[in-house]
């Protein structure tokens, strides 16, 4: 069944007259029903792509709310073929969008691929979306049921945390899994299984030709895949009439990973507070307000997330949040933790104020990153000392990471960790000297406490949020 709302013509009729690199085209999706699929279709530079998504059977693909939860996850996949070009103008075809749809895109783009456009040398500042005109329809009569979330897994401690606190008083939680077709990450089932809760998993497919970028000159660099995932999870949860798509995402995700030419750029955007804002209300606007999109742990800081995880003794033997456990290419993916990237080091340095040295170091298969002296130049990154710059990393904040090393320290059993202390020396010069009190960004207690704004509707809401000012 072909899909394109109010009346446009089938995704079989493709615009043909713009193939320059100037030009990046939407071109239409199909919904499958028998294949529970939705393929989606885009084209530059004389190339087209097609992105497919297969979800689990069950479901109305009829039901108009489904019909707009596909509508899209079709916007929100193109980001991975305009990076191939970086056109200044993006054509959505003969699909008829909103204002706010266009806004939310525009913005999508461009701080979505701020970090992409920053290694590449590109100003998207520039860029237009156009399209046919739609006045905002209503949204379709979409009724879930109650209590019924659907939660991103990615078998880390932020989403660990997150199914932990909503599974006891919401049994008809599940998981929510995006793979490659016939290939799942172990570092996720592994996790996934501990949980006890359904899993909901969808094969992504992604066309062949964007693997080979260096070979055809596409441009590459890092895509806000999270914004894919959500508006995939959008899907899967309205045809299971789920009333909740409930991500992992803390405060420090919305901090910038650097500041360019005055321009804030944050390799997390689409873990960050502005995207799920603006992704919340196109939600809304388009499916309803009966489904919310919500981060559960948005005020609360990775040591928050990191002290709670420290108490999941099942989940420490199976959690890995190393990339090298999710690369695409089966044979460089590994079974363990490297030990030796960034992601690695941050989980240590978060992990260590609250697990023994020797959990630790089992964690991490005796590779435990903070008794690796060759990870200093990493750690030092982490800390900010000296001229090094936060990573693109998944990572916390700065001064997160400084509160954890300085609690980190002050335990008996990390007395000999001499990396450990050498940082501590360091960080602690830069706040007035060991002895003196650390300055209030680096407070252990103001960062175990809820932070800033969050968007958690009263029902899944935890007590200490709901007693809170918004």
């Amino acid at each position: 069944m072909g899909a394109l709302p109010n009346g446009d013509a089938p995704p079989s009729l493709r615009m043909s007259a713009m193939t320059s690199d100037d030009l990046f085209r939407y071109d239409g999706y199909v919904i499958d029903p028998a294949r529970h699929s939705v393929a989606c279709h885009y084209a530059t530079a004389g190339r087209t792509f097609t992105e497919r998504f297969t979800f689990e059977p069950g479901g109305d693909w009829g039901d108009p709310a489904v019909q707009a939860a596909v509508r899209l996850l079709y916007l929100v996949a193109g980001v991975s073929y305009y990076k191939t070009t970086a056109a200044p103008l993006i054509d959505l075809g003969y699909l008829a969008a909103s204002a706010l749809e266009r806004s939310f895109l525009t913005e999508y783009y461009v701080h979505g691929l701020g970090e992409f456009a920053l290694r590449n040398g590109i100003d998207l500042s520039g860029l237009r979306v156009t399209g046919p005109d739609r006045t905002d329809p209503p949204p379709p009569a979409y009724e879930p049921e109650r209590g019924k979330p659907l939660i991103p897994f990615g078998g880390g401690i932020d989403s660990i945390v997150t199914v932990d606190a909503l599974s006891l008083d919401h049994p008809g939680a599940a998981l929510f899994v995006v793979h490659p077709p016939g290939d799942r990450f172990a570092a996720i089932e592994d996790a996934a299984r501990v949980t006890g809760l359904p899993v909901r998993h969808v094969e992504r497919e992604i066309d062949p030709l964007v693997r080979r970028s260096a070979e055809l000159g596409f441009l590459n660099g890092h895509v806000p895949i999270t914004a894919i995932i959500s508006a995939a999870a959008v899907v899967d949860a309205v045809l299971g009439g789920r009333d909740a798509v409930v991500l992992s995402n803390e405060w420090s995700a919305s901090v910038p990973t650097r500041i360019s030419n005055g321009h804030a750029v944050n390799h997390q955007w689409s873990k960050g507070e502005d995207f799920e804002r603006a992704f919340a209300g196109i939600v809304e606007a388009t499916v309803g307000a009966r489904l919310a999109v919500f981060s559960y742990l948005r005020p609360r800081s990775e040591l928050w997330v990191a002290e709670r995880f420290a108490r999941l003794a099942p989940y420490h033997r199976v959690f890995r949040s190393c990339n090298r456990a999710f690369a695409q290419d089966p044979g460089e993916r590994l079974d363990h933790w490297c030990g030796r990237c960034d992601k690695c080091c941050f989980i240590d340095l978060i992990l260590a104020p609250y697990m023994a040295r020797d959990e630790l170091a089992d964690v991490f298969g005796g590779t435990e990153p903070l008794e690796n002296p060759d990870n200093e130049t990493r750690f030092r990154t982490l800390l900010a000392l000296g001229a090094a710059s936060k990573p693109f990393e998944c990572v916390g904040d700065t001064d997160e990471s400084r509160a954890a090393l300085l609690l980190a320290a002050q335990r008996p059993d990390r007395t000999g960790t001499a990396l450990l202390h050498r940082l501590r020396e360091e960080v602690a010069a830069t706040a007035g000297g060991v002895d003196a009190a650390p300055p209030a960004s680096l407070d252990t207690a103001a960062w175990l406490g809820p932070r800033g704004a969050h968007h958690i509707p009263d029902r899944y809401a935890p007590a200490d949020l709901l007693v809170r000012a918004r």
